[in-house]
């Protein structure tokens, strides 16, 4: 029992980093600047780098002969796990910056606690991934403060992001038996403290950039249990066309 709920942890985590990946590598060739363009795009390299490392983890404790490629192109949609702010549009720079922001600031202390996993191979692409991931949160951290303490229009813009993702934030959180079956053997952390770190980091960027958190408690979630929103369908349809359409290939 405890290898499946491995399987299904390291699959959220491999969902996650692909979709996020996915969205950022929309913005290539249409970053605002030149340099932005080639940080997003390295970004989102990052990240799906990160996914193959847990596909190829997850296809291992599955079991059934399946490469990452299996699980990256030829799941249905109710079958991804990974939270609903990851799949969400890009919408302007701001949106965009802000989607990475959020899920930086969660992925560090995480990524920091998973190093300490008795599950060497997990524990090792956490090692990894953290070295990318805390540049990941400085470039994003950066931006945050340069727009929200910049001119009025991209003060606006940084904040009605912030209005628009708050809701999504509280699913990076989520956890349920197969989190707690793997907590009461510690193999994997508790989110709660991570939770405290994360919003510590929140607090500390926006009161430097002049930003807010929404007052609101609005909270959507589903996407662990592969509920997704309306634009995962249109995401998944572009991921996966050309294993769709010609199954099997390899580059």
């Amino acid at each position: 029992m405890e290898q499946k709920a491995l399987f299904e942890y390291v699959l959220r985590m491999a969902d996650d980093s692909l979709i996020l990946g996915q969205r950022l590598g929309e913005w290539c060739g249409h970053g605002p600047i030149l340099e932005e363009d080639i940080a997003l795009t390295n970004i989102s390299l990052d990240l799906i780098g990160q996914s193959i490392s847990l596909f190829d983890l997850a296809a291992a404790l599955q079991g059934e002969g399946k490469t990452h490629d299996d699980l990256a192109f030829l799941r249905f949609e109710n079958q991804y796990k990974n939270v609903l702010l990851v799949e969400q549009p890009n919408g302007d720079f701001a949106m965009t910056i802000l989607r990475q922001f959020f899920f930086d600031a969660f992925r560090k202390p995480f990524y920091e606690a998973l190093c300490k996993s008795p599950i060497t191979q997990l524990a090792a692409i956490a090692e990894k991934s953290l070295k990318e991931t805390r540049y990941h949160l400085k470039h994003t951290s950066e931006w945050v403060i340069r727009m929200g303490d910049g001119t009025e229009e991209s003060h606006a813009r940084a904040q009605a992001a912030i209005d628009h993702l708050w809701r999504y934030t509280h699913e990076l959180f989520y956890e349920d038996a197969i989190d707690a079956e793997l907590q009461a053997s510690a193999q994997v952390p508790s989110l709660k403290a991570i939770e405290t770190s994360w919003l510590e980091t929140v607090k500390a960027v926006f009161a430097e950039a002049t930003l807010e958190i929404p007052a609101n408690n609005w909270k959507f979630d589903g996407g662990r249990q592969g509920r997704h929103s309306e634009h995962m369908g249109y995401l998944l349809a572009e991921l996966q066309y050309m294993q769709r359409a010609y199954p099997n290939m390899q580059w």
